[in-house]
């Protein structure tokens, strides 16, 4: 700052007379003017009085002088300086601008980001909630699946490879619903998590929108604006008012903590879509799994099916052969009846020979050899006639549960096949695609 001008003093003007007040004044008129002499001052009075007077007023006017000149410096100093401190206080204020810029750019282009993530989290959420929607229709068939099996008759009611894979088929839908729902619940949160952190980022961008404003305002102030005023209270500083540091610090914070939000949500995000197709992978694989369980099932009941057909074929020729055998037998017996019934008619008539000829001839021999031989056959034929009734009646009932038995195979492949298998096609093929639909 310019240093004040200084006066150099000069020389004030030597006493004039030196009175000695201890002498008595020396008076020509004694005791006649006495009473004059009292009211009056002497001549080296009134010049010293003079000399006093014109020492006063030229110090007054030597005083005044530096005073103005001292004033004029005075107002130079502070019309430069008062221009310095407006000039500094308006760079100040732009510098303040920039930094509020800054931020207001830095909250605004985080708040766009975060808004734009929060609505993919939206999306993905929605993605879910069709998912956890897809895996009704499966779950569903699956049930109906067991169901429809439980319906099989004896023998085939059986824990087969079919019926352990549509449990656990059944089991990883519900597990993947139950992920799912997790997810749901996590996604909800982290969207609320965004919009909450989305919300602290536009009130303080508002608020530096708004101090924006008025500290644009104030630099466009200076000393000839109209619309100025005296504020002599605007000069203390509030008891909350925030320093640089805590100022940018809160904005920082603000925007880390959106930053660390929306990592989270790009993270949760990513974990959405791999959930979404390891969980359609899985029913995917699961489902040609059951399928191919439910091939391989009915082609063994075909087959199954197929070789009892072919029994019962042969069981059934095998009862009308032996029925025709039966027939053969009976009508044996009953030649060998009328046979043994001639031979026992000759001994009985040979009984009623008289005397001396009822002999043990020789014919009579062979009758009674061929009765007692006819009679052994009869008894062979009526047992084998016995054994084969009691085939052929092993053999109807060996009919009978062949054709139970072809009757529960085709009961098991309808229920497998036709219920089954054909309810199967309204298993969804991805639940991934499924997920966007």
């Amino acid at each position: 700052e310019p240093q004040p001008a200084v006066i150099p003093p000069c020389p004030l003007p030597g006493k004039i007379c030196d009175v000695v007040r201890s002498e008595p004044p020396r008076s020509c008129c004694g005791m006649a003017v006495a009473g004059f002499r009292t009211a009056k001052y002497q001549l080296p009075e009134w010049h010293r009085r003079n000399a006093g007077v014109y020492y006063k007023a030229f110090s007054a006017g030597e005083q005044a002088e530096r005073g103005r000149a001292e004033a004029e410096q005075l107002m130079k100093h502070a019309a430069a300086s008062a221009q310095r401190a407006q000039n500094y206080s308006k760079g100040t204020l732009s510098q303040r601008l920039e930094d509020l810029d800054f931020w207001r750019t830095e909250l605004q282009k985080e708040i766009m980001e975060l808004d734009a993530e929060t609505n993919m989290l939206a999306a993905q959420k929605l993605r879910l909630e069709r998912a956890l929607d897809a895996t009704e229709v499966p779950y569903a068939v699956v049930i109906d699946n067991l169901e429809c099996r439980e319906r099989r008759q004896p023998p085939d009611l059986v824990i087969d490879e079919v019926e352990r894979q549509l449990l656990k088929e059944s089991e990883l839908i519900r597990d993947i619903q139950d992920l799912l729902k997790r997810i749901i619940i996590q996604a909800t949160t982290q969207i609320r998590s965004n919009r909450i952190q989305k919300e602290n980022c536009e009130l303080d961008w508002s608020d530096k929108v708004e101090t924006f404003h008025i500290d644009d305002k104030c630099v466009s102030y200076c000393s000839d604006s109209t619309n100025v005023q005296s504020h002599p209270s605007s000069v203390k500083f509030e008891e909350n008012a925030s320093t640089p540091k805590s100022w940018a610090q809160f904005s920082h914070d603000n925007i880390s903590r959106a930053e660390q939000e929306k990592l989270a949500s790009v993270q949760l995000r990513s974990l959405i879509n791999n959930i979404i197709h390891d969980a359609s992978e899985d029913l995917r694989m699961q489902r040609a799994a059951t399928n191919e369980a439910f091939d391989t099932h009915c082609r063994e009941l075909d087959e199954a099916k197929f070789r009892l057909e072919k029994h019962l074929e042969q069981i059934l020729k095998d009862i009308g052969e032996e029925e025709a055998n039966i027939v053969n037998l009976k009508k044996a017996i009953r030649d060998k009846e009328a046979y043994l019934k001639v031979a026992q008619t000759r001994l009985y008539d040979r009984s009623f020979r008289p005397n001396v000829e009822l002999c043990r001839d020789e014919p009579q021999f062979r009758l009674v050899s061929e009765v007692e031989e006819l009679t052994v056959f009869l008894e062979a034929l009526k047992r084998k006639l016995m054994e084969s009734e009691q085939n052929l009646k092993n053999l109807e009932e060996t009919r009978m549960k062949l054709e139970k038995e072809i009757a529960v195979k085709a009961n098991s492949i309808f229920i497998d096949r036709q219920k089954c298998m054909s309810n199967r096609v309204r298993y969804p093929v991805d639940l991934e695609v499924a997920s966007y639909k």
